[in-house]
């Protein structure tokens, strides 16, 4: 199946038409599975990974954009990110399970709640020296959550820019808080 019947199922699916998701699942169903499987190694979590998937390709189908790229690249990040945040769940859920964790504090410490506050205010002293509209687009892509494409657009700027824009921000990040 080429590019554009993949788009066209996709929009399909956007308009909640079950034929459509049904000749989805068919075309991509052993690709996603294959995804889930390589993070995962397990087939019965792979197979429950990838049903988490179609279910927020189906949901989520109205968000898909085309951009020139393969629509089986967007169905690749979200298996593969399903998968992921399934192999954390289980690797949170075997770490809960040990008895000394039990018995532990979930708040922390006076010590770490002292440690975080500083590099708390070192961070913030380091966001404040990189130019306001790079400061911005940062904030808005690793505590707003935000995608690169909507910081384009909200910044008028190419998307690969703002994509360099995060990068070297990161990059001084890293080394501010590394110089503290």
């Amino acid at each position: 199946m080429d590019h554009a019947d993949l788009e066209d199922l996709i929009s399909r699916c956007a308009l909640r038409d079950r034929a459509a998701f049904e000749a989805l699942f068919d075309a991509t169903s052993a690709k996603l599975l294959a995804v889930c499987l390589r993070v995962l190694s397990n087939k019965t979590s792979a197979e429950d990974a990838m049903q988490d998937a179609y279910v927020k390709i189906w949901t989520h189908a109205g968000r898909y954009q085309t951009t020139g790229h393969s629509p089986m690249t967007w169905l690749i990040t979200i298996a593969r990110n399903t998968a992921i945040d399934q192999l954390r769940k289980r690797k949170f859920a075997s770490d809960v399970d040990d008895p000394a964790l039990a018995l532990a504090s979930a708040e922390p410490g006076p010590e770490a709640m002292a440690v975080a506050a500083s590099s708390a205010r070192r961070l913030s002293g380091c966001m404040d020296e990189l130019p306001a509209e790079r400061a911005a687009a940062v904030r808005g892509a690793y505590l707003d959550g935000r995608s690169y494409a909507e910081l384009a657009e909200e910044f008028k700027q190419p998307l690969n820019t703002m994509r360099t824009w995060l990068r070297r921000g990161l990059i001084a990040l890293r080394e501010c808080m590394s110089d503290g």
